[in-house]
């Protein structure tokens, strides 16, 4: 032996069991790739229309021209627009209405902010409990590779007299990769989760305090229409 490490060597000649659990541990991780780099794009997507969006509602614009300029339609990835349009559009449908209730129509106001702000947040979640559970089971589908390759190992010394290490040592080291594959799917699985979760949770906060703020401002506008 020379010390030398072919993990390839070793993964082409470990038995069918543990052959399955590295193709589903590399599967597991190209797709928590996948998804690692989307959220990465989202996520900074979401900040950025945030920014940008924010910077011209509080430049003074006339909200219906500001309503008007971003457009009436939901569109994913758009976050605090669709929060917005979707609460000034319940807004000047309930001023149409006659014998309207200003409460009426402010609640209805907020309702549609709290749906469109919900529905954006699922959309910056979606696929999240996908990496947590990659990030939870990798290391024991990997662990499970590596008893089944520990048991195959020393179920080859059953007919030998006389057993040395050398002749368990690469099947020892086959199941190993197993474990080694489960905590390199696991890992980055887990601190993406970890912090795209921790994203999350700070922009629904901000889509909440716009929503709060947006609404004192739809209600002074609700006490001026009534000339209070």
């Amino acid at each position: 032996m020379n010390g030398d490490l072919n993990i390839l060597d070793l993964v082409l000649h470990a038995s069918l069991p543990v052959k399955l659990v590295l193709g589903v541990l590399l599967v597991f991780s190209f797709l928590s790739w996948v998804i690692i780099v989307r959220k990465y794009t989202l996520m900074n997507q979401a900040v950025s229309n945030a920014d940008a969006f924010e910077e011209r509602f509080w430049s003074g614009v006339d909200l219906a021209a500001l309503y008007r300029e971003v457009g009436t339609e939901d569109e994913p990835g758009r976050g605090l627009v669709n929060v917005f349009g979707a609460g000034f559009r319940e807004f000047a449908r309930q001023r149409q209405r006659k014998g309207r209730d200003p409460r009426t129509t402010l609640e209805a106001s907020e309702r549609a902010m709290r749906v469109a702000g919900t529905r954006e947040i699922e959309r910056l979640e979606q696929n999240l409990e996908f990496l947590a559970n990659v990030g939870s089971i990798s290391p024991y589908v990997g662990l499970f590779g590596t008893v089944w390759g520990i048991m195959v190992a020393f179920q080859g010394l059953a007919n030998v007299k006389e057993a040395t290490i050398a002749m368990v040592a690469p099947g020892i080291s086959e199941a190993l990769v197993a474990t080694a594959m489960g905590l390199f799917a696991a890992i980055p699985a887990v601190w993406a989760y970890n912090r795209y979760a921790n994203r999350v949770e700070r922009i629904a906060t901000r889509y909440e305090t716009f929503q709060e703020e947006f609404s004192s401002i739809l209600q002074r506008q609700t006490l001026t229409d009534e000339g209070v």
